[in-house]
């Protein structure tokens, strides 16, 4: 392998393993849903899609909580091709080079990823005791300082701080129990 090959590879293996750190467990997720659990007809999909975001890095920008967005219109567009496509009794799935539409950005964040989003955290929210529950709903939902925060709740500043960090803790443990990888 000459020098420029590796490069390029180096180059695509740490562009495709951020994309699947960050995003591959929630497009999994999604496409398995769309597809009514088919997780492995949902990995090829999710393969499909790094693929194609490789291919036009600069059509998905960096790879941050916006990108997923665009990443999800992929997935619905593939299984979408793969629907269509088993109606009309093809087996495979239609994997075509990249077109313009296949990384097309939104101009809003996505209501349902954000509304199943929001439903995960608040389930997770419920997992911890209510003094950390109720810390960070005071200095997240109520955008409450440290000292505003303590003064609501009647204890030191240092306790609110202690409750936040094991809070924090607790809180990102029950999002990876409930498939959030990326926290």
């Amino acid at each position: 392998m000459d020098i420029n090959a590796a490069a390029v590879m180096t180059d695509a293996d740490a562009f495709l393993t951020t994309l699947y750190r960050r995003h591959g467990s929630a497009l999994l997720r999604l496409a398995a849903r769309l597809l009514g659990g088919d997780w492995h007809r949902a990995q090829d999909i999710v393969q499909e899609v790094a693929i194609r975001a490789w291919l036009r890095p600069m059509d998905i920008g960096p790879m941050d909580a916006s990108a997923r967005h665009r990443l999800f219109t992929v997935v619905g567009d593939l299984v979408g091709d793969l629907v269509g496509d088993a109606h009309q009794d093809q087996v495979e799935p239609r994997m075509e080079a990249a077109g313009e539409a296949d990384m097309a950005v939104l101009a809003a964040p996505d209501p349902v990823d954000q509304t199943l989003t929001a439903r995960v955290v608040w389930d997770a929210l419920a997992d911890l005791a209510p003094p950390q529950r109720e810390v960070l709903l005071h200095l997240h939902c109520l955008d409450r300082s440290v000292s505003q925060a303590a003064r609501a709740l009647g204890v030191p500043p240092g306790t609110v701080k202690s409750r936040t960090y094991h809070a924090t803790r607790a809180l990102r443990t029950a999002l990876r129990a409930r498939g959030i990888t990326d926290c």
